[in-house]
């Protein structure tokens, strides 16, 4: 059973919120090891004066301690569980990133429609990958690689035009955080769905398209 502690308990504003090194570099070692998803390490969280800071140095950070730490990024990205291991034992405060293009895309949706769009999916028994939900309250659905290159024709097929709605496809040379990382002092990555045995197969975009983009249309 593939089990990622989904919240980390909150801490006085001096102090780093608690990214326990441990959590981060079993949670690390277990996606690469038992999903086959490439990892690697990002930017992480610094205290200056008694504020939360990335760890890039630029205060007006927009995803302070959850990005990449450098232009390489793709190029050290890993599905080894034990160069995943060594990485995270050097940084063991660094975020956790996910390469999407490679063993899966992202469809991300602002978080009250993916909520919308998650309990119509069950109602209809459309098969579900994982799904996180993030601290700038977007919803990440996981699905096959190739849906970069989809959607957009989904989308229009649909009616809409993708300018018109809040759904973006993160595929090849983008990525994911994946919980436990955390945004600053916004909180942690969470799990919607979290990775299980039963979800191993990722559906297709062509599947979870239509009630995202429906949804995407009620929440504007």
């Amino acid at each position: 059973m593939f089990i990622v502690e989904e919240t980390i308990p909150g801490t006085e504003a001096a102090q780093i919120p608690k990214q326990r090194g441990a959590s981060l570099l079993d949670s690390a070692v277990r996606y690469a090891e038992e999903r086959h998803w490439d990892v690697f390490p990002g930017t992480w969280l610094e205290v200056v004066d008694g504020t939360h800071r990335c760890s890039c140095g630029d205060a007006a950070c927009p995803a302070p301690g959850a990005h990449p730490a450098g232009p390489d990024w793709a190029d050290r990205a890993t599905g080894s569980a034990t160069v995943a291991r060594r990485m995270w034992q050097e940084r063991p405060s660094a975020s956790v990133l996910l390469p999407t293009g490679r063993t899966f895309d992202a469809v991300s949706v602002p978080e009250t429609a993916g909520f919308l769009a998650l309990a119509r999916m069950r109602r209809m028994e459309l098969p579900l990958g994982p799904v996180t939900l993030t601290p700038d309250r977007r919803m990440e659905f996981f699905v096959l690689p190739g849906a970069a290159a989809k959607v957009p024709h989904l989308v229009r097929k649909l009616g809409w035009t993708p300018s018109s709605l809040d759904l973006r496809v993160l595929g090849e040379g983008a990525y994911v955080a994946a919980p436990p990382t955390r945004f600053g002092s916004r909180g942690a990555v969470q799990w919607a769905c979290r990775p299980t045995p039963a979800n191993r197969w990722l559906p297709d975009a062509e599947e979870l398209t239509p009630p995202l983009a429906y949804a995407c249309g009620r929440d504007r």
